[in-house]
């Protein structure tokens, strides 16, 4: 980086700097880290704070490289607390474990945390019990930014909330317990395998996988659904699904006039493109969004083999 471009990026970021006491320099922004280390450093910061700056380094390369000079620290993410600098990932996560964390913050400690409503069913009680070979387990609880969950038969951790659920009691960290409330833990028992199943009505909506069959049977129970094909002009000139519409650049509009209720199904060549496309789609606001698994390829081969395949 040349001289006058280093004091360029050195002067935006202590403008940043000047603008909020605590600034954290990441991948990604609060509501969608971009990778694990910035995400941890995300949900320790929010298990204290309502307000902080965060400052996406992947939409700048010269910002990126600059912060790592600004401080002489060669890794990210970064916090900055009324101009200093705290640490990265590893030193903020043992500062809140031990305590040290609020006070380098300036508050008094973690914010309150409403106690989240807890269904868990006797089925899961028994597996627990099973499990940890006794006969009031201590549970904890991890659910991550992706609403996955898991169990894990331990005692609790520092700062951790705990249920006395009467059979057993379960701890969960802060963030775990804002993204919690009415969640349910069951335990199914399968012919091939069993495990818990976990309900979570905080939960984002997901893509839902659709087999060629599945979707056969919705088309011709006359299911309301829009059937969008994220192929290109040429593929979809040597084949289609009928009743489909391409999704393209005109369609796209389309798509943020629509009724975000609408069922969405989408299908590519395999199956790969219109996951991701779907995965938009849910971005966009639509909460029932189908990918068809197997594309209009599985499509000619099991359901309709005049549909020409390539």
């Amino acid at each position: 980086m040349v001289p006058s471009a280093r004091m360029d990026v050195r002067s935006r970021i202590e403008s940043l700097l000047r603008q909020e006491p605590v600034v954290l320099f990441m991948k990604g922004h609060r509501g969608a880290p971009a990778c694990g280390f910035s995400a941890r450093v995300v949900d320790l910061l929010d298990e204290h704070l309502e307000d902080y700056l965060t400052v996406d380094v992947l939409a700048d390369e010269a910002l990126r490289e600059g912060i790592k000079d600004f401080g002489q620290w060669p890794t990210l993410p970064q916090l900055y607390v009324r101009g200093t600098l705290v640490g990265g990932a590893d030193i903020l996560a043992e500062m809140a474990r031990t305590g040290e964390l609020a006070g380098a913050l300036g508050v008094s400690g973690p914010l309150s945390t409403e106690t989240p409503e807890v269904h868990i069913t006797e089925a899961a009680v028994t597996a627990l019990r099973g499990y940890a070979g006794v006969e009031r387990p201590q549970v904890r609880m991890v659910v991550d930014r992706a609403f996955d969950t898991e169990l894990d038969l331990a005692g609790p951790e520092k700062g951790d909330l705990v249920l006395d659920l009467g059979a057993l009691t379960l701890a969960m960290d802060r963030a775990s317990a804002r993204r919690a409330h009415g969640i349910t833990i069951d335990f199914v028992e399968g012919v091939e395998a069993s495990g818990f199943r976990i309900e979570n009505p905080m939960a984002p909506p997901k893509v839902k996988s659709l087999s060629v069959a599945q979707l056969d049977r919705m088309r011709k129970g006359g299911k309301p659904h829009l059937l969008l094909d994220v192929r290109t002009k040429g593929e979809r000139a040597i084949a289609h699904i009928e009743g489909s519409e391409l999704l393209d650049e005109a369609f796209r509009a389309r798509l943020t006039e629509l009724d975000r209720a609408t069922t969405l199904v989408l299908y590519c060549h395999h199956g790969v493109r219109s996951r991701s496309a779907a995965e938009h789609c849910l971005r966009l606001g639509f909460s029932d969004v189908w990918n068809v698994e197997g594309g209009i390829d599985e499509w000619s081969q099991r359901v309709d083999p005049d549909v020409e395949r390539y």
